[in-house]
């Protein structure tokens, strides 16, 4: 059985890293330089990234990660079409990280009410806030419950974690 989960946040947030971190194979990328003066990266995906991880007993998660900008936001849609769920990554080092949830809330909020989704925070040893607590309260909000953790995306446990979560929530409302 082969699953979809797709990776989605902004420039830097470490969705190739995390895709890479889990993956079974080297990840497929379409990275390009970076022609953005306002990101402090080299590189970045303009397309998607590409990677799978076998879980055991015939299941394999197919991950697909999207391009962070904005102006690539036509390929968050495309990409997450047929997911069984969404990872939100949400760097807590920017200058406004409940700000960049909200983008990726608002854009999928016609979807997140059914989908199984998971918000992961990363660089929060470095930068302490907001806290967890802070953006799961924006989530609720919206009437929302997502599970939200804290996660380095380098570690793959971290990034296996919320795998576990979006699975868990399919589990929980298969008849």
């Amino acid at each position: 059985m082969d699953l979809k989960i797709v990776f989605t946040g902004t420039p830097g947030a470490g969705k190739t890293t995390a895709i890479a971190a889990l993956s079974d194979i080297a990840p497929i990328v379409t990275d390009v330089a970076n022609s953005d003066p306002g990101l402090a990266k080299a590189v970045t995906t303009v397309g998607l990234d590409y990677g799978h991880v076998d879980l055991g007993e015939g299941v394999r998660v197919r991950l697909f990660g999207t391009p962070g900008q904005q102006r690539f936001d036509f390929m968050w849609r495309i990409l997450v079409e047929q997911a069984l769920g969404l990872v939100i990554l949400i760097d807590n080092s920017r200058p406004d990280p409940r700000a960049d949830l909200r983008v990726y809330l608002d854009h999928f909020a016609d979807l997140l009410p059914q989908m199984n989704c998971a918000i992961g925070v990363g660089r929060t040893l470095e930068c302490p806030l907001p806290t967890l607590d802070d953006f799961t309260d924006l989530v609720a909000e919206r009437g929302l419950a997502i599970p939200t953790l804290a996660v380095d995306v380098r570690e793959r446990y971290d990034v296996l974690r919320l795998i576990d979560a979006i699975l868990a929530q399919a589990e929980a409302a298969a008849p």
